[in-house]
């Protein structure tokens, strides 16, 4: 785990002063790192029961396939508004720096069916916890929200579903 965390690149002052970007590009565009990190993350799902992988944009999209592919699974994507083509169910969140919106297709699930939410990093869940309430509302089941690094100090794990949150990667 160690040699993957030092391929990620710290970003001093970016987006803005006082905070350090943990820039995953560099590990994404190292084949061998990004091909062990999948390997490490679909390891821990071989045996259960999982009928989709959500992916929220736009970088747990990349997670989100990688995973879906390894696992034999579809891929259902959490957009912004507006960039879906068939009806959504959207919901409003707030972040620290203001609100936000995500969509997803209404028809994306069957009830019960159970799930993974990929995304890159967990910071403080805001994002995270606005998509569990929207795949709950329709009807499926979240096995686990999987990420590929997690910035710990900021505990955006105590607003997800206690037991359902996995993070490869400490920080």
């Amino acid at each position: 785990m160690d040699q993957l965390k030092q391929i990620i690149r710290d970003i001093h002052d970016f987006p803005k002063k006082g905070i350090v970007f943990k820039d995953i590009t560099t590990l994404l565009s190292d084949a061998k790192s990004f091909n062990r990190m999948v390997d490490l993350l679909a390891h821990r799902y071989v045996g259960e029961k999982i009928d989709q992988i959500v992916g929220i944009e736009a970088r747990g999209f990349i997670l989100g396939a990688a995973l879906a592919y390894k696992l034999g699974t579809g891929i259902t994507l959490v957009r912004k508004p507006g960039k879906l083509p068939y009806n959504t169910c959207s919901i409003n969140y707030e972040l620290e720096y203001g609100s936000d919106s995500l969509e997803i297709h209404e028809d994306a699930f069957q009830k019960g069916d159970r799930v993974i939410i990929a995304d890159d990093l967990l910071a403080t869940g805001g994002t995270m916890t606005a998509v569990v309430e929207l795949i709950e509302k329709l009807g499926a089941e979240i096995h686990e929200c999987a990420f590929m690094a997690e910035l710990e100090f900021l505990d955006g794990r105590s607003k997800l579903p206690e037991g359902k949150v996995y993070s490869l990667l400490k920080f």
